[in-house]
């Protein structure tokens, strides 16, 4: 035998006795049970990030829903605010016609009044100026006593022509 055939068998015989040894300690099992525990640790983290992408697009949806609700229950208040408003206003305007209207049929009595009370004036002086005029001119024509007569006479006519 030479050399490296001598080598060659001692190599054979220490890989045989590792392997030996390798195979009585139960490495082999050891690192099939070492991958198998890490498999099972990423299948765990697997399925924890699915479940946990899952509740994120439940959350998702669930924040979408909400804030359609709330765009919705903004627009709806914006809605009532604008027909409320609208309404005050056309109530506002009604409010102030009517009281244009009352103030404008208030304004029309005064002057009514006014004119009847000038009237009533006018007519009063008119009275005045006619018996003092009968007074004068019956005063120089007719005595004292047919003279008071006469004056009552047309103070009466004048006053029921008046009511």
């Amino acid at each position: 035998m030479d050399a490296t055939s001598l080598a060659t068998l001692w190599a054979t015989v220490a890989l045989v006795i590792f392997l030996g040894i390798f195979v009585y300690l139960r490495v082999p099992g050891m690192i099939g049970r070492s991958l198998d525990d890490r498999a099972e640790r990423i299948r765990k983290e697997l399925d924890d990030a699915r479940k946990l992408r899952e509740d994120a697009q439940q959350a998702l949806a669930e924040c979408q829903r909400a804030r359609k609700e709330a765009e919705q229950a903004a627009a709806d208040m914006v809605a009532a605010a604008k027909q409320e408003a609208d309404a005050l206003k056309a109530e506002a305007r009604q409010k102030s016609e009517e009281f244009v209207a009352r103030r404008t049929a208030m304004a029309e009595q005064k002057i009514a009044q006014a004119e009847r009370d000038a009237i009533n004036d006018v007519r009063a002086r008119a009275v005045d100026i006619a018996v003092e005029a009968a007074r004068s001119l019956l005063g120089t024509k007719v005595d004292e006593k047919a003279a008071g007569e006469l004056f009552r006479k047309s103070l009466d006519e004048v006053r029921t022509r008046m009511n």
